[in-house]
């Protein structure tokens, strides 16, 4: 790669790390604060909470009808889940790819949110398995690739993982050689 896109990236990662050092002291801040205001934080959250019974009414017809096909959605979420899993756990010893943690992608903490009834929890946690899985497939197909194929497409991706700019240009088959096995050694950096 060029000196400038070196310079571009090694800022993009620092401008992550401060990112993600900000969150953590935003977490840290907002547990204080609610461990210090958590029955008064309770009492105004739960004003908000609207009832089964009357959110079932207000919901629209066709919402309540399309509901089946939404949760079906459980089952390739499952069964991708399953099977991402199951791969990972044969393949990528074999391979010598640092296995991807699960519990880092799967996060279940919206039940806690006294606002929320039954069925909004429910949603709630579909979304984060169904999203949890999503994320948690991409990473270890991104490890994969990185593996098996890190060359970059010759047409600019919408939205590539977070291991592809350390792939190789399309088309620099001199790299690719030279530092292929270099490459399948780098998990660990991210």
């Amino acid at each position: 790669m060029n000196k400038n896109v070196d310079e571009l990236l090694a800022r993009i990662h620092a401008l992550q790390d401060e990112l993600e050092e900000e969150y953590r002291r935003t977490r840290d801040e907002w547990a204080q604060k609610k461990l210090a205001l958590a029955e008064e934080f309770l009492r105004q959250q739960r004003r908000y909470k609207i009832g089964l019974f009357r959110f079932l009414l207000r919901s629209r017809l066709l919402v309540a009808l399309t509901a089946p096909i939404i949760y079906a959605g459980w089952i390739p979420f499952l069964l991708m889940d399953l099977f991402v899993t199951l791969y990972q756990s044969i393949c990528f010893p074999i391979y010598r790819i640092p296995k991807v943690r699960r519990a880092d992608y799967l996060v279940f903490d919206r039940e806690d949110l006294p606002y929320l009834n039954l069925i909004e929890k429910f949603n709630c946690f579909y979304c984060s398995y169904g999203n949890g899985v999503a994320a948690y497939t991409r990473e270890v197909a991104a490890r994969t690739e990185q593996y098996w194929c890190p060359i970059k497409h010759a047409r600019r991706l919408k939205a590539a993982h977070e291991r592809y700019p350390d792939f190789f240009d399309y088309g620099d088959g001199e790299a690719f050689r030279q530092g292929l096995s270099r490459l399948r050694r780098q998990y660990d950096d991210q």
